[in-house]
């Protein structure tokens, strides 16, 4: 029988080590990779490509439903969180997780745990993976506005701070997110950037942009309808009649 090959996340060494040892003593599974915070996870999945991922809900920087969220579907494992907090059960569930383990983490209930994983692994749908990455970015987003972007390079991955974007575009099935004179591709849709930014920092200008309210200098109406916006770092960005009301709230 082949073994399932297991990544454990915990920004906690205690926990994670625990979650890691009962990997060991468990026949059938084989430790491949261990991280203690989202990027090392995100690193580490891409990467190794695991069956399984044990992973702690609450991280610094980015959490655990976060993770999920920011994964290619097409190579999403089987996710098991870890938590100390028993309000995120449900949550866990909603999600599409296959189990979660409250901390501390006992023999049984790991036990159990990997049970339930050898049955959805075993029984596991074409869209398992798009299902997960769909709900566990609604369960990040219940979590309040975007403050950061998660941006992947090959197998690498790097956190981009919402406060630090300056204006987006589309970029084929990225956004571009424009830093001072670096640019990041980020999977994601306007739609979904303009409905996790807050709109009191952020105000979408036109199909393809979206603006940092703060980075603007100067907005102008130009002949053919729209308005000619200056940002910080002399980019000038034309807006169409679209979106003509949500530039004049600017002006007020």
């Amino acid at each position: 029988m082949t073994a399932i090959r297991v990544v454990a996340v915990d920004d906690e060494p205690l926990a994670r080590e625990r979650v890691s040892t009962l990997v060991r003593e468990t026949d059938g599974l084989e430790l491949i990779g261990e991280g203690n915070n989202g990027i090392e996870a995100l690193d580490l999945i891409a990467r190794l490509q695991p069956d399984l991922v044990f992973i702690d809900v609450e991280m610094p920087e980015l959490s655990g439903f976060g993770v999920i969220a920011a994964l290619d579907d097409a190579r999403v494992p089987a996710v098991i969180f870890i938590t100390a907090f028993e309000q995120y059960a449900l949550k866990a569930f909603e999600v599409g997780a296959v189990d979660y383990l409250q901390k501390p983490v006992t023999r049984q209930r790991f036990a159990a745990a990997v049970t339930r994983a050898r049955e959805r692994l075993a029984r596991r749908s074409e869209d398992y993976g798009l299902t997960l990455v769909s709900s566990a970015t609604v369960a990040e987003r219940a979590r309040g506005y975007r403050t950061r972007f998660v941006v992947r390079r090959g197998n690498t991955h790097h956190i981009v701070p919402a406060d630090q974007v300056d204006w987006m575009d589309v970029a084929d099935n990225y956004l571009s997110l424009h830093v001072g004179p670096k640019s990041h591709l980020w999977r994601g849709t306007m739609k979904q950037a303009e409905d996790e930014l807050d709109p009191d920092r952020f105000v979408r200008i036109h199909r393809s942009a979206i603006v940092a309210v703060d980075r603007i200098l100067t907005v102008r109406t130009h002949e053919s309808g729209g308005h000619v916006i200056e940002i910080k770092g002399g980019v000038h960005l034309r807006s169409s009649r679209q979106y003509t009301d949500r530039v004049r709230a600017l002006l007020r």
